[in-house]
């Protein structure tokens, strides 16, 4: 078979799934943004091309549709040159969101369309207005509804569609959820466990980026109690310093550099390490070497740190949000904890050193939830076999074509 995979920053939540299908001996291409494609890592057998990036749109309730159309159409044009070449998928992935899925069907109307279906923006009960410190405004209220306006035009499209966790199915329209499969990317919890001693008192904190979506300034507002309570614990930060999901500050500025000058001197930053983003293998050895780690998110995307923490076996303290609610239980898999309270975070980190050894049952229950759930190879990966075959009809016979030319990244021009 022939299975195309579209993602701005590919292979981004398809990793997995396109390395595999390129193994068993389908032909896999691959498009993504050009910029990124640069910084992305490759996948033997999956053949790469890229679009350019589109320009940003004056801001205002028109930019993000103006922006996936833009999207969309370069993806189009350069879905056009791959068909003018010979190549005509039988089955296509593309993120829901950013826009790169709304014309692929016009292209190959012949084609099967499943949708990584990440994120439904509501206005009540997720990440807007969860936080008082962030309020959400009435424009962003408003704004939400041309936000959506994208992903619907690519659900209506799609044939199926994958959310990874209930919480996030549990986001898009009730008309859409019987058409999206829950089926997670996959934790690989083959290279993902636990090995070697634990660090006593190394606690770690770990996001994509450092900023309030994932918890960074309730967790640093708890280190000044922690240090207090333990003297001798050693704190370890990973994640850069852009800006993912949370309100943009003014250039220039970051949330780290925010609240370090907030906090001051009541931080003993010699025994706390910013480590910024670090190769995969190294944070794999953070995370065994782990005696507490701290999870905090919004009401939002589950992150795959949590879930690669739980696989290496990491006791972990996590906020009591809905995402993690549904992974983790309190007392039994982890330790749960009101995101807004630095308080009851240092409680929490405090409690879960001082009873290492007891807490060691909540080590392995945490580990035995990502792998009966979540386990790459014997769980998701199958799921997502499943479900492409679900999408499959009878496709015609398909004389062979010239060879795609592979990696590294080929244009496509608009």
């Amino acid at each position: 078979m022939r299975f195309l995979f579209v993602h701005q920053n590919f292979p981004g939540q398809y990793r997995h799934i396109a390395a595999h299908l390129a193994r068993a001996g389908h032909e896999v291409v691959a498009v993504g943004e050009g910029p990124n494609l640069k910084r992305t890592p490759r996948l033997p057998g999956v053949k790469l091309f890229a679009y350019d990036a589109p320009a940003q749109p004056a801001p205002g309730f028109s930019a993000t549709v103006v922006r996936a159309v833009d999207r969309g159409r370069r993806v189009a044009a350069g879905a056009a040159q791959l068909k003018k070449a010979g190549f005509a998928p039988d089955v296509m992935f593309a993120h829901i969101g950013w826009g790169e899925s709304l014309f692929l069907k016009d292209i190959w109307p012949q084609a099967r369309l499943i949708l990584y279906a990440e994120f439904f923006y509501r206005a009540r009960g997720a990440d807007l207005g969860f936080d008082p410190e962030f309020p959400a405004s009435a424009d962003n209220l408003l704004r939400l509804r041309v936000m959506n306006a994208p992903l619907l035009m690519a659900l209506d499209v799609a044939d199926a569609g994958m959310a990874p966790t209930r919480w996030q199915h549990h986001q898009f329209p009730a008309v859409q959820k019987p058409r999206i499969a829950v089926i997670h990317d996959g934790i690989d919890t083959d290279v993902v466990a636990p090995a070697g001693e634990r660090e006593p008192e190394l606690i770690t904190y770990v996001a994509r980026n450092l900023e309030p979506y994932r918890g960074f300034h309730s967790f640093m507002r708890a280190i000044p109690e922690i240090q207090r309570r333990r003297p001798n614990a050693r704190i370890v930060i990973v994640g850069g310093d852009e800006v993912s999901y949370s309100p943009r500050l003014p250039a220039g500025q970051t949330y780290r550099q925010r609240l370090l000058a907030e906090l001051g001197s009541r931080i003993d930053l010699s025994r706390v390490e910013f480590r910024g983003k670090i190769p995969y293998a190294e944070y794999l050895a953070l995370l065994r070497r782990s005696a507490v780690h701290v999870y905090l998110t919004y009401p939002f995307v589950l992150s795959w740190s949590l879930l690669e923490a739980m696989a290496a076996g990491c006791l972990i303290v996590g906020s009591r949000t809905a995402p993690v609610e549904e992974v983790m239980r309190d007392g039994e898999n982890g330790l749960l904890v009101d995101f807004f309270s630095p308080e009851a975070i240092a409680e929490r980190v405090d409690y879960a050193l001082g009873h290492a050894a007891g807490l060691a049952p909540l080590r392995e229950r945490a580990r035995q939830s990502v792998v009966e759930r979540f386990d790459l190879r014997r769980i998701c990966l199958p799921a997502q076999l499943k479900l492409i075959n679900g999408v499959r009809s009878t496709f015609p016979d398909r004389t062979p074509k010239p060879a795609l030319t592979p990696t590294p990244a080929r244009a496509l021009s608009r």
